[in-house]
C-alpha cells in the first residue's frame, strides 16, 4: 500500500485500545476499506470504550510519525489482511492478525514454514537436537519459523542461518524492539537473512499477555510444530495447543524420564502428538501439506487468485508433471547450481512462488538444496 493517508488511517485504527483485530476485520468487511472504517467510527464513538474514544478523537501525532518513520525504514513494511501478500495461512486460524510488521524479507511468510520451539533454558541435548533437526529440514526446503526467545528458539534461527537458509522469527513486541536483550545480534542477523514479525506497532514493550498471542501466530504460519525440549509449563506448548486448534501437525521429541524438561514433551505425546526421533520423519508428514500450500499459492501469486481464505476453492490433488510452468524451470535449471535470486531473474516468477515452486521439486526428489540457498537439478 502507497497512499499515506491510507497508511495513516491503518495505523490509527491498529492503535486503538481494546479494539481487537477480529473487530478491526469486521469493521473493515462492514465499511470496505480502512478510511470508510475510521471516518464511520469518528461519527460513531458510541461503539468504542473511552480510551479508544479519546484515541479516535485525539491520535498522538508523535506516535504516529514514530511509526510511519519506522515504515520508512529499509526492508520494513506493513502487511496489511487486504492485500495479495498477506500469508493464506493466517486466514485460516481462529483469530488471525489484521496487519503484519515486518523487518526483512516479506516474501518468505508465503513460503512453506515448520516451527521449531522449546524451553529457554534448555539442556545443550536440547539445544543440539534443535540444531539438528532446523539445519536438516531448512535445508530440505522448509522454512524454520520460531519465536526469537533464549534457549531452543534461538538455536533453531541460527542453525537454519548457519545452514545457508532464511528463517522468520515471530515476537511479542514491536518490531522495532528485541526481547531478549541478549538477543540483539541475532535479530540484525534475522532481519538481514530472513524477516522478524510482528502483529504489535513499533515502540510497543514485552507484555506477559502478548506472548501467547505470539504463539497463536507462529503455530498459524506453520505446517507443523516441532517441540523440541518443554517443560509443563512451557510456553512452547501454547504453541502447540494453538497448532492443535488450528489443524496443524504437532511434533515432540521424547526425553530422559527424568528429566523435566522432558515432561511437556511427554505430555503432548500422550495427548496424540507425533513421536519424532528424526528430521526426515517429519519433513514425510508435512509434505504434503506442503506440496498443496505450494500449488495454491504459486496459483494466486501468478494468476491473480484471490487474497483471503473465503474466496479460495480446494482443488483435486496437485501434479505438478502436468504444469507447464514446473516443466519450464527444470528447463531453465539445467543441471548447475543456481541460486534462487538467479531463477526469479531468469524464470520471471516471483520469489514466493518461485520458492514454492522449488520446495515440491524437492520433496519430488527432482532437485536438491546446496548451502547458500542454492538449487540444482538431480540426475536421473
Amino acid at each position: 500500500m502507497t497512499d499515506s493517508d491510507d497508511l495513516r488511517d491503518w495505523l490509527i485504527l491498529l492503535r486503538i485500545p481494546d479494539f481487537s483485530a477480529r473487530r478491526l476485520r469486521e469493521g473493515l468487511v462492514a465499511r470496505g476499506s480502512a478510511p470508510a472504517l475510521l471516518r464511520w467510527l469518528e461519527r460513531h464513538p458510541e461503539v468504542l470504550g473511552p480510551d479508544a474514544q479519546a484515541w479516535i478523537e485525539r491520535p498522538d501525532e508523535a506516535t504516529l510519525a514514530h511509526d510511519l518513520a519506522w515504515l520508512a525504514g529499509e526492508d520494513q513494511r506493513m502487511v496489511l489482511c487486504t492485500e495479495e501478500d498477506f500469508p493464506p495461512q493466517l486466514e485460516a486460524i481462529p483469530d488471525p492478525p489484521a496487519a503484519l510488521f515486518v523487518k526483512g524479507d516479506a516474501s518468505l511468510l508465503l513460503r512453506p514454514q515448520v516451527a521449531i520451539v522449546g524451553a529457554r533454558r534448555a539442556q545443550e541435548p536440547g539445544l543440539a537436537n534443535a540444531r539438528r533437526f532446523a539445519a536438516e529440514l531448512a535445508t530440505a526446503g522448509l522454512l524454520v519459523t520460531s519465536g526469537m526467545a533464549d534457549g531452543i528458539d534461538g538455536a533453531a534461527h541460527a542453525a537454519a542461518m548457519d545452514a545457508g537458509q532464511p528463517t522468520v522469527a515471530v515476537i511479542a513486541t514491536g518490531p522495532d524492539r528485541v526481547y531478549p536483550r541478549k538477543h540483539h545480534a541475532l535479530a540484525r542477523r534475522i532481519a538481514a537473512e530472513g524477516a522478524i514479525v510482528s502483529e504489535y506497532p513499533p515502540g510497543v514493550p514485552a507484555l506477559a499477555h502478548q506472548f501467547p498471542q505470539r504463539n497463536r501466530i507462529i503455530a498459524g504460519l506453520s505446517l507443523g510444530v516441532v517441540v523440541v525440549e518443554a517443560g509443563l509449563r512451557s510456553g512452547s506448548l501454547i504453541t502447540a495447543r494453538c497448532a492443535g486448534e488450528q489443524g496443524r501437525e504437532v511434533f515432540a521429541l521424547p526425553g530422559s524420564i527424568h528429566n523435566p524438561l522432558a515432561e511437556g514433551c511427554h505430555a503432548l505425546i500422550g495427548d496424540g502428538a507425533r513421536l519424532v526421533q528424526r528430521p526426515d520423519q517429519v519433513l514425510a508428514a508435512l509434505a504434503p501439506a506442503a506440496m498443496e500450500l505450494g500449488a495454491e499459492l504459486r496459483a494466486r501469486l501468478e494468476h491473480g487468485g484471490p487474497a483471503g481464505g473465503a474466496g479460495r476453492r480446494k482443488t483435486g490433488p496437485f501434479d505438478w508433471r502436468q504444469d507447464e510452468e514446473y516443466r519450464r524451470l527444470l528447463d531453465v535449471m539445467g543441471y548447475d547450481p543456481a541460486s534462487l535470486d538467479a531463477l526469479v531473474g531468469t524464470t520471471g516468477l516471483s520469489p514466493g512462488a518461485l520458492s514454492s515452486m522449488l520446495l515440491i521439486l524437492e520433496l519430488e526428489g527432482e532437485i536438491a538444496t546446496l548451502p547458500g540457498n542454492r538449487y540444482q537439478r538431480v540426475v536421473r
